[in-house]
């Protein structure tokens, strides 16, 4: 009777998940606000590939792109330039605040562009900025305002300081425009600041303006693969290591590396920057780290453990050049914080197994070459049989002895007759 009861709730569930789909279906009269904002990454043109895609399925009227955005990724820019490109519902990009650096690309990429009075658009100069690089995103950027129909000698100068334009520019400085001069120089085809003019402006009607919200694991993923929370994720990774090992048990800097990693690995696997992959290099390479710290010297473990988690670090970025940058800024600080503790006077028992700290001291049972030398003409007691080494017992002390001449058996009383170094020559009395 339960299981029936169960069957119908989730009959319903279904059922109503359905119609709630088929509402969202309209007749070709909706306008959707898709947001922009913030660092572009991979979480960032995932959502919006995917939300476009939702509103073909959708019969939408028109799309609205809310920018707000100091740029980010160039790979990521480009995959949301192309996804706006091909979509045949009508595209607006209303910029509220900054289109910087990548976000020009996304800006211009749809086919009218809006500019909130305060709003600006420009700086578009890739870092790095090699040759290489420099020429293939003027390009893109030239291609996209051509087809456009957009001033692409002015969007090539917001990407190169080289490229001089007489009223706009001088050698040497990027382009940046206001919301007028965009308007001016046939970047922007109007100045607004909210959506009702926006639509009056190009005369389009709609039964209902939809703002599209990221959802939670989008935001997450988001803000958590982000170059600047990636590096402070790893920062305190590596340093809730470096106060676990120097704080006896398991205590916050456990806990805090733990999350850590877990939020740095989980939000850019989250976001679609790396896979698993990334994640098992890692957790391999801190076993064999602790491989190492049980057994004394610094070998092969230690050695593969800190490959591991210097390569499944950095996998786990979407951008080989960031993730380096970003592992970089996390060692120095850690080192920073490692040197801290040593100046404090914490050890550390892991690393008193890979560096000989113990004093050879008399006190503490161990006897230097020059001190053995007291022991010449001593007599003691044989603890097993030399053949010809062996031990032997003097005042209560046991000793490594040689036999001077034939094999001497245990128990035997013995003469200390000659002293080398660390070698103590025996006879038989």
């Amino acid at each position: 009777m339960r299981i029936k009861k169960i069957g119908i709730v989730l009959l319903l569930l279904l059922m109503l998940n359905s119609m709630s789909y088929a509402n969202e279906v309209d007749n070709g009269s909706s306008i959707y606000i898709v947001p922009i904002n913030g660092e572009i990454n991979r979480a960032t043109s995932s959502f919006v590939k995917n939300t476009i895609e939702d509103l073909e399925q959708k019969n939408a009227k028109a799309i609205i792109f809310e920018i707000n955005t100091y740029g980010g990724l160039i790979d990521e820019a480009i995959e949301i330039k192309d996804a706006i490109l091909a979509t045949k519902i009508p595209t607006i990009s209303y910029v509220n605040s900054n289109a910087q650096s990548a976000g020009v690309l996304i800006s211009i990429a749809s086919e009218k562009v809006v500019m909130a009075n305060s709003a600006t658009i420009g700086s578009a100069e890739t870092i790095p900025n090699t040759e290489k690089i420099m020429s293939m995103w003027r390009a893109i950027l030239r291609d996209t305002a051509q087809y456009r129909d957009r001033n692409y000698k002015i969007i090539e100068a917001m990407a190169d300081k080289d490229i001089k334009i007489d009223g706009i520019t001088e050698e040497g400085k990027l382009v940046n425009l206001t919301a007028k001069e965009a308007l001016e120089y046939g970047i922007a085809d109007n100045i607004s600041n909210d959506y009702k003019s926006i639509l009056e402006f190009f005369n389009i009607e709609a039964s209902r303006v939809i703002e599209v919200e990221e959802g939670f694991q989008v935001k997450l993923a988001k803000y958590i693969s982000s170059s600047s929370i990636s590096t402070i994720l790893l920062a305190i990774g590596f340093i809730g290591v470096v106060v676990e090992i120097f704080t006896p048990g398991f205590g916050i800097g456990g806990i805090a590396s733990i999350i850590a990693f877990g939020l740095y690995f989980g939000g850019n696997i989250l976001a679609g920057n790396s896979d698993w992959i990334s994640l098992t290099l890692f957790v391999i390479g801190l076993i064999l780290l602790v491989i190492e710290g049980m057994v004394p010297g610094f070998g092969l473990p230690g050695i593969g453990g800190i490959v591991f988690i210097l390569v499944g670090t950095i996998m786990a970025m979407d951008d080989f050049r960031t993730g380096v940058l970003s592992l970089s800024i996390a060692i120095i600080l850690t080192s920073i914080v490692t040197l801290i503790f040593v100046k404090l006077g914490y050890r550390s028992k892991i690393f008193d197994n890979i560096i000989l700290s113990k004093e050879l001291v008399k006190e503490k049972g161990y006897i230097s070459s020059k001190d053995m030398e007291y022991l010449l003409g001593e007599v003691g007691i044989t603890l097993s049989e030399l053949r010809p080494s062996g031990f032997i017992e003097i005042d209560g002390n046991k000793y490594d002895a040689l036999s001077d001449g034939d094999f001497i058996s245990r128990n035997t009383n013995i003469k200390v007759v000659k002293v080398e170094g660390s070698k103590i020559f025996v006879r038989r009395i």
